[in-house]
């Protein structure tokens, strides 16, 4: 893909020197502001994107998880949209940025950045506002009277809250899609129309994440003028992991659990995050561990915002060992220094493998991830190797071997219901059903 501002994909891994915040273009004072959070130094994102976001570009960016994608549109568009604070004809903050995000634990951390970033600057003046679903409407309804000029929220309740009347994006400067693949997948493709049809034609428009599919690409060029693209030149190619240790394991549907106990027991994890692939699993594998004398907790989105909190501070404080939960901390949830990932369920496709995986080995630190894989999903596991560009031949731990018998494969030559050109075509159906109906009324 060509991108209209070469040097900016000059990663400052390639020149074999960090990229110093000094030669970004930040103002003084928003460079100490990141020094002061700890960010010594930008990330490769980072150093990539803070430029192009300061010149007022669209940008499609994709990095890997852990990587700063945050900070890289965050820190910039608070310098950019400093200057226009300045309330409306009716005296309302004018929403000048706008970030649309899958979940609610993700727009609290989008949120917890830009407030951080503003009171290490020392600049108040920028009012932040969270709007996600699944809590009550009337607070975000009451937080937003006067205006905010940070939003940061789920489609469908910033939708809500456009026909309520409760918020103007007229002034709207800037629009930023984190974990932009979900956003413009089905799941979430009506509303993302809906509220962009909501949005001035002049802005500017930034999309992050560590995956991008090229339905997404096309998708997402649709909404843009002239983009930056970085860090996408492989197209479906997921974005490597080198810091992450990746482990298969072969064993047993039955007997995952006691293998999850033994791997808890000889390996001493401080903290672990296992994925699993519905609700009821998570109280499910828990409560087994629970009882088991190992302190897990479920996590999952029909718990409260208040719960769900409350369980990742107790994780990040290692008061909790195992959290058990689905694909919503898949994205989103950054726990500094988190030992390691195992997929007790594997993930449905290879796009969400890498965002699991993702929460361990995050700025840099070296992570963990281990995937159970039972002889029924034996092709699954191959097939998200193959999109990821892995070679991770199962190991099998001893008392653990798998006796399972693997599914017949459909390109079996005894196996004839899964393969084409082996099953009646629905000609081949019509002629027989008319064969048989000849049949009946020659022998009536």
């Amino acid at each position: 893909m060509s991108d209209s501002s070469p040097d900016l994909n000059a990663s400052s891994e390639a020149s074999g020197a960090p990229t110093p915040w000094s030669t970004l273009g930040l103002d003084p004072a928003w460079l100490e502001a990141a020094q002061a959070l700890g960010f010594a130094q930008p990330t490769p994102i980072q150093a990539q994107a803070l430029p192009a976001v300061l010149a007022g570009q669209d940008v499609l960016a994709r990095a890997a998880t852990g990587s700063g994608k945050t900070l890289a549109y965050v820190l910039p568009l608070l310098q950019s949209l400093g200057a226009h604070v300045a309330p409306d004809a009716w005296g309302r903050r004018v929403t000048q940025a706008l970030v649309l995000v899958p979940t609610r634990d993700l727009a609290e951390q989008v949120a917890e950045a830009v407030i951080g970033l503003l009171r290490a600057h020392g600049h108040s003046a920028q009012r932040v506002v969270t709007a996600c679903g699944g809590v009550s409407i009337n607070p975000q309804m009451m937080a937003l009277r006067g205006g905010a000029e940070w939003v940061i929220a789920t489609p469908g309740r910033l939708l809500d809250l456009v026909q309520r009347r409760a918020l103007h994006l007229h002034g709207l400067r800037s629009v930023v899609l984190d974990e932009a693949d979900r956003l413009l997948d089905a799941g979430f493709a009506e509303e993302l129309e809906g509220v962009m049809a909501t949005l001035p034609a002049e802005r500017q428009t930034l999309m992050f994440s560590a995956t991008f599919a090229p339905r997404v690409q096309a998708a997402a060029q649709r909404l843009m003028r002239d983009a930056v693209i970085l860090g996408a030149e492989n197209g479906d190619a997921e974005v490597s992991t080198p810091r992450i240790s990746q482990r298969a394991i072969a064993v047993d549907t039955a007997m995952r659990t006691p293998l999850l106990r033994h791997l808890l027991a000889q390996e001493q994890w401080p903290r672990v995050l296992v994925f699993v692939a519905t609700r009821y699993a998570t109280e499910h594998v828990a409560d087994k561990l629970y009882r088991a004398g190992i302190n897990a907790t479920p996590f999952h989105g029909d718990m409260s915002q208040g719960a769900r909190r409350d369980v990742l501070d107790l994780f990040k404080q290692a008061r909790w060992q195992v959290v058990v939960t689905t694909d919503l901390a898949a994205r989103g949830i950054d726990i500094e220094g988190l030992e390691a990932v195992v997929n007790y369920d594997l993930p449905r496709s290879a796009s969400d493998y890498v965002h699991r995986i993702g929460r361990s080995g995050r700025a840099g630190e070296q992570g963990l991830a281990v995937s159970l894989v039972p002889p029924p999903q034996a092709a699954h596991w191959r097939l998200i190797e193959k999109r990821n560009g892995l070679q991770l031949t199962p190991e099998v731990i001893a008392g653990f071997e798998p006796t399972e018998a693997a599914p017949v494969s459909s390109h079996d030559p005894d196996h004839i219901g899964g393969i084409k050109g082996k099953r009646p075509s629905k000609k081949d159906k019509l002629r027989a059903g008319a064969a048989a109906q000849a049949k009946d009324s020659s022998e009536t």
